[in-house]
């Protein structure tokens, strides 16, 4: 560049995903409870974890030679994981199509626009998540992957997100020096629980594993189903990713207390983040009572609260309703 130093310049915004920080809850931590610790992951370039997984999901496709240039990537999803995608394939040069509902927020939708996507909308009930409307979506995302020169990410089937997602776990067994007594997260694809999980055993960190899942929708915890607003987990079926030897328990979490939880992350502590990252902070302080003093328990913020300003999350309606 003309002799110019371009010490710490990225080549891409790419370059910019991972090495997310960790702080300390100050004011949520329990009184004689263990220290929480939250990792910030909506400093990646999106605003979210997804980053990680759309970035490896798409690398690890060209490597192998299964998504060549001039291909057209598809997936289905609520707005996270199609903004990611949405962001590199604009970098690498890709088509993108993603399969959604109005059941998710709009500004996900519209950023997923924005990156040039192509957003196929399926209407909800009601904006309900159900196991309906998933099913809706996954048959409309398969017969679109039946097209020729198309690539389907299938974050829910493809190993290659977890590799991206245990970045996170590494990143966190160098942020902690390992010291990790408990680590708690959502399941959606089960992709970053797993990933984390992985990397925290490869490690040496025994850390106690905890799935968390919507308590509208206790599939994991009671076998059933149910519509919850939770954007991001509780699915309606059990992702494949997810295997029963890398976690010790599952615990259901009233989507109430989460969405309270979020806004008191925001008024109490400065985090600004969604109705996922309340519920992995109210498990996490569950966890931080139970352990008590001298221990760690960690969690993710896994979205910014950008994306949910034209709900009720955290309007004037929020202080009265949920």
């Amino acid at each position: 560049m003309n002799g110019i130093v371009t010490r710490g310049v990225r080549p891409s915004v790419l370059d910019t995903i991972g090495n997310t920080p960790v702080i300390r809850l100050r004011r949520l931590r329990p009184p004689d409870g263990a220290e929480v610790l939250l990792k910030l992951e909506y400093f990646s370039p999106t605003g979210s974890y997804k980053d990680r997984m759309a970035l490896a999901m798409i690398e690890q496709a060209e490597a192998r030679g299964a998504l060549q240039p001039g291909m057209r990537v598809v997936e289905y999803t609520g707005g996270s994981t199609g903004s990611s995608l949405a962001m590199v394939c604009a970098i690498k040069g890709y088509k993108f199509t993603a399969v959604s509902s109005d059941a998710w927020a709009p500004e996900t939708l519209d950023t997923m626009r924005a990156f040039g996507a192509t957003v196929i909308v399926l209407p909800s009930e009601g904006g309900k998540i159900t196991a309906e409307l998933i099913a809706k979506i996954r048959a409309e995302t398969e017969r679109l992957a039946r097209s020729d020169e198309t690539y389907h990410t299938n974050q829910f089937l493809n190993a290659d997100a977890l590799a991206g997602y245990m970045e996170i776990g590494e990143e966190l067994l160098q942020q902690t020096s390992g010291a990790i007594d408990a680590f708690c997260g959502g399941v959606g694809t089960a992709g970053m629980l797993m990933g984390v999980a992985r990397a925290l055993r490869a490690g040496g960190c025994q850390a106690r594993i905890v799935a968390l899942e919507p308590a509208s929708s206790p599939l994991l915890t009671a076998g059933t189903l149910g519509p919850h607003r939770v954007e991001g987990i509780g699915m309606g079926f059990l992702p494949p990713h997810l295997n029963r030897e890398f976690y010790d328990e599952a615990r259901a979490i009233e989507e109430h207390d989460a969405r309270q939880m979020a806004r008191r992350l925001a008024r109490e502590e400065g985090i600004f983040a969604g109705t996922s990252t309340g519920l992995n902070v109210v498990a996490a302080l569950q966890l931080a009572r139970e352990l008590g003093p001298g221990r760690t328990v960690v969690t993710i913020a896994v979205d910014t609260g950008l994306k949910y300003l034209a709900g009720n999350l955290f309007g004037d309606r929020s202080s009265r309703s949920t």
